[in-house]
């Protein structure tokens, strides 16, 4: 085999490609003959019960004359509803990250003193491994940040002398250490990345024991260091809504999943990392943003209704964009009629883009979000209702807070490190066996040839 370099597909790897094809097609017809409900979910859209949770809840439907049917949705977390827990936090103008989190964590809303010892635990956690920064993060620094994010988690295993101890008290210490770490580890990749293959300047502010996560977010970003009252706030919310969304999302399954082995923190969070990563999930924001500025470039009037229409319908028929018949941030696997944490973050949206004097822009979306569940309706087949989901409106958000594209994943990452912890936690109390679930073999059994008879 002839020397080459180690991202090039050769003509060897196009031809056992086409091995693989051939090979690894399944006729869909058998999927409805064995009822298989392919990911985890039947016909209908309804999930397949595989585990039981106390830590969030969401709902999409209520029942009338005992059949259930769709309703606006709510999201509970440890049974206290989401818009309850930001519009507390809003009135009390305090930031609620952390809050939240020891609301997943322990079950409870915590008082004042418990609060405060909590965030000062968590501030206390906020310092790497020294050298880290030089040794781990500027060396081969990626492009991608949840790889880089995931990296530097699975080397955190190699600094931890009890990295393989799965008693509750010992994986709590590491899950909170995690929390407090995902901001740094995301943010410093994000400026080793742009100093080394960019050439920018390199900017390694140390975090502020006195700050939030939202605000020390900002903080190590920003080269000056500055943000307003609004734009931590509205970060601060960013992270509540994106904290946890119930056991049956991709990653937080993926956590489960892979705590079920009895494996160690660092693997199982990196697991579920490279679940978030992928755009069917986290990087979902991103699609957002990208469709949205080539429909601005594409269309002459972001007023007129009828031109905005018309690329809807065009990016349905594969005819714009990424021509993948997707409007990005609309549905969602379980809500129909709304996605509350898109109602939630809607007037916080409204609100900084009038500080930003992005209104347009913002007028744009809303008649998007207007629009977009009439023009799907119209053109598919659907089984439910079409809203907005929280991408639709968490990309606009990041890019008026001037957030690179590349940590929006991250951010997610840096929310929902939160409910993974929760649930890595909840698996552990109360399970005492491997997840594996059955696949059907549908091939022939086949009689073994020698290689010289073949």
């Amino acid at each position: 085999m002839h020397t080459n370099t180690y991202s090039e597909i050769t003509p060897e790897i196009l031809k056992l490609s086409k091995l693989c094809t051939e090979t690894a097609t399944i006729d869909p017809a058998l999927y409805s003959e064995y009822d298989v409900k392919r990911g985890l979910r039947d016909v209908n859209g309804k999930g397949v019960l595989v585990g039981l949770t106390q830590i969030s809840d969401v709902r999409a439907t209520k029942i009338e004359n005992g059949q259930p049917v769709p309703a606006d949705g709510n999201l509970y977390y440890r049974g206290y509803n989401v818009k309850d827990i930001v519009t507390g936090i809003d009135d009390q103008s305090h930031f609620g990250f952390e809050e939240s989190t020891y609301l997943l964590l322990f079950g409870s809303l915590p008082t004042k003193p418990q609060l405060d010892e909590f965030t000062a635990l968590l501030s206390d956690y906020r310092t790497l491994p020294t050298s880290f920064v030089r040794d781990i993060i500027m060396k081969a620094p990626s492009k991608d940040m949840m790889n880089t994010l995931a990296r530097s988690v699975l080397t955190l295993y190699s600094y931890d002398d009890k990295a393989d101890d799965i008693s509750l008290p010992n994986v709590l210490r590491q899950c909170l250490q995690l929390i407090s770490l995902f901001p740094l580890l995301s943010v410093y990749g994000y400026q080793a990345y742009k100093h080394y293959h960019d050439g920018a300047s390199l900017y390694i502010h140390q975090p502020k024991q006195e700050y939030s996560t939202a605000e020390n977010i900002l903080h190590v970003l920003r080269p000056d260091s500055k943000f307003s009252a609004l734009e931590a706030k509205l970060l601060d919310i960013a992270l509540i809504l994106h904290m946890e969304h119930g056991g049956g999302n991709n990653s937080t399954f993926t956590t489960h999943l892979v705590s079920s082995s009895g494996t160690d923190t660092y693997s199982v969070i990196a697991a579920s990392l490279g679940s978030l990563k992928g755009p069917k999930h986290g990087g979902a924001n991103i699609k957002v943003v990208q469709m949205i500025e080539n429909m601005k470039e594409t269309i002459h009037d972001w007023t007129d209704e009828e031109e905005v229409g018309n690329y809807l319908r065009a990016l349905l028929n594969k005819n714009a964009f990424d021509r993948a018949g997707l409007i990005y941030g609309m549905g969602h696997a379980v809500y129909s009629l709304s996605d509350p944490r898109a109602l939630i973050f809607h007037s916080f949206v409204e609100r900084l883009s009038k500080e930003k004097g992005k209104e347009k822009e913002f007028a744009l979306y809303t008649m998007i979000e207007r629009l977009a569940p009439k023009i799907i309706a119209q053109e598919r087949k659907i089984y439910k209702g079409v809203s907005p989901n929280v991408d639709f409106y968490s990309g606009f958000a990041y890019s008026m807070l001037n957030l690179p594209l590349e940590l929006y994943t991250p951010i997610f990452a840096i929310a929902r490190i939160a409910g993974w912890s929760a649930h890595r936690l909840e698996e552990l109390s109360y399970s005492g066996k491997i997840m594996r679930p059955a696949y059907k073999y549908v091939d022939a059994h086949k009689q073994y040839v020698p290689l010289s008879e073949r």
